[in-house]
This record gives structure tokens, sequence and C-alpha cells, in this order.
């Protein structure tokens, strides 16, 4: 009943050899528009129910603890829902996995509009935040076979910066709903569920699952590149008759540097939460205005964009090293952190706001690719959902339940505390990976000179 979601067999007719440069190149563009379009449309769904919520209180009676218990029940499932979908999505058609995901995530936030029961709301985000975890290790798994590594980085950063460009078209579709239809909550549930659907189908249309299922050499293969993983393996397999409790064992549980990369990106989940979340909140206390306040997030979640694709490009312009262009960034945001807490100037913390959007996503963003490159990609899919637990199991919970109880207690200071010992062990990781990067690099350019 389910084999149509199963991986492919490889095609039988191959591409001639005088089109296949013509024909990949054709089909990369497609998986990037399709996995970025894709991710665009997880992210309006995700966001609706946040972007809604005074509303939400308004009309359904619902208290911010309320709220709160709905969010935060789908920021764990998501966690921990993405690293079974992960192991799952280095099994299946990733194609066919990825517009499941959204269909199921458009059917069930449609039915957020025909209910006002609590319990039910809580049990409705928690099946959507399983469905939505299908999005990002099909997407991953995708980019690291059609994308080498000299050019993933860039790839990788454009499908990244997705789920800014979704929460400002969130935005867009939930005022679209709203002029539609008087402002009516169901009606905008359903309208984001329908634009989600629409994606999810035309973006099916112009999809494709792995190159050999189109003809097409491997990505190593055409590349003429050779890509280690840690141990040494070719990380270009894409195949494997292990099971998938045995991949996650070997190349999750017993790599060290897929361990130093989850815990870096933990880290860096919770600066980027432990800033973001807390905006609205701390800058009133420097004497922004609470509505210009709000807006600040948004200047950091859109100024994020250009920086995190400069960034992924500027890591294959030095070959690879996402690590040290991390470490890069990482010394401006100390500076930035500093600005934001010492400093009460509004024109500055403005500025600073907008700079330290990119110095937070781009390391956020070029982790979680180097998590990627650090297995096979026959276990892309498992090692996006482990990383995916640290981030929003461990990183946002913890950014914002830990964060909020030691505000309570301690006042904003702890706040600062807590970001810059997270900063702290983010760098020691960081050099750590710098170190490990350039020798798996310089093996991987001894084996590509020989040919």
């Amino acid at each position: 009943m389910f084999n149509w979601l199963l991986a492919s067999p490889d095609a039988t007719e191959r591409v001639p050899e005088d089109k296949i440069d013509s024909t990949y190149k054709k089909k990369q563009i497609g998986v990037l528009v399709a996995t970025s379009f894709s991710y665009i449309a997880y992210y309006i769904i995700r966001l609706v129910f946040t972007t809604e919520q005074g509303a939400i209180m308004k009309e359904y009676g619902f208290s911010i603890a309320q709220i709160g218990l709905i969010l935060s029940t789908f920021g764990i499932g998501y966690g921990i829902s993405k690293l079974f979908m992960g192991a799952l999505a280095d099994k299946a058609n990733t194609k066919y996995f990825l517009a499941l995901g959204l269909y199921l995530s458009a059917i069930f936030n449609a039915g957020l509009a025909f209910t006002h029961n609590f319990y039910v709301i809580m049990g409705l985000m928690l099946l959507m935040a399983s469905v939505q975890s299908m999005g990002a290790p099909a997407c991953q798994r995708e980019i690291s076979l059609w994308f080498s590594k000299k050019n993933r980085g860039t790839a990788y950063a454009i499908w990244s910066s997705a789920h800014n460009a979704g929460a400002f078209l969130c935005v867009m579709t939930v005022e679209l709903g709203a002029y539609l239809f008087n402002g009516s909550l169901s009606a905008i549930f359903l309208t984001a569920s329908v634009v989600s659907a629409v994606i999810a189908t035309i973006m099916l249309l112009i999809n494709s699952e792995r190159p050999e299922t189109e003809g097409l050499p491997d990505v190593g293969t055409w590349s003429n590149d050779v890509e280690l993983t840690d141990s040494g393996e070719n990380a270009i397999a894409d195949k494997t008759d292990l099971s998938i409790i045995q991949v996650f064992v070997k190349y999750i549980l017993m790599n060290k540097i897929v361990w130093a990369v989850a815990l870096t990106s933990m880290a860096i989940y919770l600066i980027r939460y432990g800033v973001m979340s807390w905006i609205p909140s701390y800058l009133p206390t420097k004497g922004f205005s609470p509505n210009f306040a709000k807006w600040l997030v948004g200047i950091f979640e859109i100024a994020a964009v250009p920086g995190v694709i400069i960034t992924g490009m500027l890591s294959d312009k030095l070959k690879g090293q996402r690590a040290l262009v991390c470490l890069f960034c990482l010394a401006g945001l100390s500076i930035a952190l500093l600005i934001y807490f010492m400093r009460s100037n509004k024109t500055l913390i403005t500025v600073d706001l907008f700079f330290m959007g990119s110095l937070i996503y781009a390391p956020a963003t070029l982790i979680g690719l180097m998590i990627n490159e650090a297995v096979p990609n026959f276990a892309v899919g498992v090692s996006t959902g482990f990383i995916g637990f640290f981030q929003y199991v461990l990183g946002e919970v913890g950014a914002t339940a830990l964060i909020g109880s030691l505000i309570d207690k301690f006042g904003w200071g702890a706040n600062a505390v807590v970001i810059f010992i997270a900063l702290g062990l983010v760098l020691i990781l960081t050099i750590y990976l710098v170190m490990h990067e350039r020798r798996i690099l310089k093996e991987e350019e001894r084996l590509n000179q020989m040919g």
C-alpha cells in the first residue's frame, strides 16, 4: 500500500553522455526550488497559530499559560519526532516524503478551523508537529544527494533561508485570509492550508528524488570529487544494507563529530531563541516602545537572509571550511551580544540586531550542513533528526523555559549570563571542529589530486 513512499530503484535507462551536464544542472535547479518553496509552505503552516495567538486568546478565551502550553507541546513534539522522521527519510522516496508531510500538515492545520476545544487543539498541534518534522530531513537529504561539497554550502544556505521567507509569507497569508473573510480565524487557518497544499502539489511536479533515479550518475562521479566522512568512508554513498538502528548506532551515537556538532547547534539555538524570544519583553526595559520592539523581531529574522546566503557561498569559496566561517561569525557575534546587553542607545541596538540576525543564523545554518557532511548520504536524514532533537527539545526549550524562570528570579542579567555561557561553549566546540575539518579536507584534497 505504501510502496510508493519507499526509495525508488535506479533508472534502467541512462541519460546520454552529451546531455548529462545540462540535465544535471536543470534537475539541481528544480530540486533547490522545490525544497525551498516546500519548506516555505511548511513554515506558513507552522506559524499560523503563533501569529494569531492574540486573536485566539480573545476569541477562544485561552490564557497566556494555555497558549504557552500549546506552543511548547508543538516544540517538544517537533524535536522528538524529527529524530524518527529523519531516520525514515533516509529509506524513503524523499520527493513524496516531503510532499506527504506538507499535505498532512495542511490537513491537521485545517482541523484547527473547526474546534475551540483546548485539548483537541493541543492534540492537533502535536500531530502537526510530528508531520512537520518530515520537511527538514527530506530537504537536507536531497541537497546532499544533488550538490557536491564545492557548491553545497550555497545551495544549503538558500534552502535554509526559506524559513525566514516562510515566516514573512505566513503573515501575508494570514492577512490575505483576514481580508477575504472578514477576519475569520477559521478562514485564516483554512487559507493557510489551501495555499500550502497548492505549493506542495506544484513543487511535487518539479522535484526529483535521486540522480540515479533520473538516469544520472551520483553527484561524486559527476563532479569528480572525493568526499569523506569522519571515519574516512565515502560520504557520497546513499544506499546501505544496514538497518535504521544499525545506521543510528554506528554513524550517529558512535560518531564524536556528530556529538560535537549537535552540542554546538544546541548552544547556538539557545543563543538564537534566548535573544529572539525575549526581544519584545527585554527591549522595553531599555526605553523601546512595545510595538517597535515587536518589529525588531522581524528585522532580526529577515536581515539574516542575505547574510546566511553570503556565508554559505563563502564556505564554498573556502573549499568547504564551514567551521572556519562559523568561527568568524562567532567572533562578530561576541561583539554584537556585548553591545546588545551592555548598551542602551536605541539606534545602536537597532543596527546591532540587524547584523546579529546573520551572525546567529549563519553558523546555525552551516552547523546543520556540517552534521550532514559528517556522515554518508544514507545517514543524512537521521543526522538531521538527531541535531533537531538537540536544537528544539534542549536548545529552544532551554532558551524559553529555563531563561524565563531565571529572569523571574534574578532579573534580565540572568539572560545575558546564560547566553554568554552558551557562547563560550560554542567557541570551544567550533575551534575543535575547525581542527577536525582541516584534517578531513587535506585528506580529500590528497585523494582528489591522485585522481
